[in-house]
């Protein structure tokens, strides 16, 4: 069976308006499945819609568990913890229990044991369009990018099973972990930029790690007319790095109001709709 093609849409930096696109992007596909992979602000589901069908226990981390009958209140444990997660000798913070397990190995007692916790929940919907995979973490849990990977290989067992021929990937923001986990072995990224200073630096950054792993990216400008000089060096550092400039989507009140009502842009008739259209028309058929 073919293997589907992943569109991965991402972005230097955060409210660059990657949601919209992505969201669009489902909206104007007719045979895929949708990942989102900003686990820690998921919110493709709002726009998309649809109910949940799964729902399935995240367990990446462990914490410290004192044995109290066993603890002899030595204090090692305390001496040892470099994250300052026990409040006295055999006592555990458990909010700053970062679960390295060092005081469970120097323990002379043997009394700590690293149980592992609930990291979050990660989801099947079904969506008008297609089957959407997102994800919860729980607070305070860190996302490393196991979840990400997880949330992508299920998006693709679907696309496989069903015989869907793509999946459209909303990606975090930035450049670290989850974003590398988001990107890597994706056919194309759609980065979506703004036209400011913040913009112009993490843009640079974003295509930086896409060259490294070498996926293939196309970028977005949005609001690209709210300082037309900025857009345009983003087209110079484009052609600069190689990335080839897919659209160019101007300032337009109708993606607020859809995103108000939970819908996607290209449900309306407005100059960001065909924009966004024209973006999709590219990257469809770079993937």
């Amino acid at each position: 069976m073919k293997k589907p093609r992943e569109i991965v849409i991402v972005s230097g930096k955060g409210g660059t308006g990657k949601t919209s696109v992505a969201a669009a992007f489902a909206d104007l596909s007719a045979d895929s499945v949708f990942c989102d992979c900003d686990v820690d602000a998921a919110n493709l589901a709002l726009v998309l819609g649809g109910g949940e069908k799964e729902e399935h226990e995240f367990i990446a981390s462990t914490r410290a568990q004192v044995d109290p009958v066993r603890c002899t209140g030595c204090g090692l444990c305390k001496d040892v913890c470099r994250f300052d997660a026990f409040e006295e000798p055999g006592v555990v913070l458990q909010e700053s229990c970062e679960g390295c397990g060092l005081c469970s190995r120097v323990c002379p007692a043997q009394a700590i044991r690293m149980e592992p916790v609930l990291s979050g929940y990660w989801y099947v919907s079904e969506t008008e369009k297609g089957p959407l995979i997102h994800a919860r973490l729980e607070p305070g849990e860190e996302n490393s990018g196991k979840l990400v990977t997880l949330v992508r290989q299920k998006a693709r067992e679907i696309a496989q099973s069903t015989g869907r021929t793509t999946i459209v990937t909303d990606g975090p923001p930035g450049i670290g972990c989850p974003v590398i986990a988001s990107i890597s072995g994706a056919d194309l990224a759609v980065v979506v930029t703004e036209p400011t200073l913040s913009g112009i630096h993490d843009l640079e950054r974003i295509l930086d790690v896409c060259r490294q792993f070498k996926v293939p990216a196309i970028v977005c400008i949005n609001k690209y007319d709210i300082h037309e000089e900025n857009s345009r060096r983003i087209e110079r550092q484009c052609e600069e790095m190689g990335a080839r400039l897919g659209a160019k989507i101007p300032y337009d009140e109708s993606v607020p109001r859809a995103m108000v009502r939970g819908l996607p842009v290209t449900r309306y008739s407005c100059p960001a709709s065909d924009s966004i259209r024209e973006l999709w028309e590219k990257a469809a058929s770079m993937s």
